[in-house]
């Protein structure tokens, strides 16, 4: 089996360290609640590498809404031509975030895991359709 892209493995929150994986159980959007899951099915790393960990999700998350902030207003502004309300950006702004919140709440875990984490690095050797009982 070809292995899992980097690419691929952050789109579907896959395991940083096998690839395989998931990260969170649930849905992105629907009923049953995204959960982060403790350890990985397939490698069993523990994703909360010490206590507190994905606090640091939250300076990621942090980036991800002013980015966001920023684009939906500059793209009101060229939309609409308005510069007069600021109830339309507001409004505007505000239902941008809260619809990308779980975005953002899955999305600044996965990154923090594969990009801003030195202690977890990818395993080619894991990276197999065969369950790893060994470890």
């Amino acid at each position: 089996m070809a292995k899992t892209p980097l690419f691929l493995a952050v789109l579907n929150s896959k395991c940083p360290r096998c690839r395989r994986g998931k990260i969170f159980s649930g849905t992105l959007y629907g009923f049953n609640l995204q959960r982060t899951n403790e350890t990985c099915s397939h490698c069993h790393m523990r994703f909360e590498i010490e206590p507190g960990f994905f606090y640091g999700a939250m300076y990621v998350s942090y980036a991800f809404v002013v980015a966001e902030m920023l684009n939906v207003g500059l793209l009101t502004y060229l939309i609409t031509g308005n510069d007069k309300s600021p109830w339309l950006y507001i409004f505007s702004i505000l239902l941008s975030v809260l619809a990308l919140t779980p975005i953002n709440y899955r999305y600044s875990k996965v990154l923090l895991l594969h990009f801003l984490t030195p202690k977890v690095n990818y395993k080619p050797e894991y990276d197999t359709d065969d369950k790893l009982e060994h470890l």
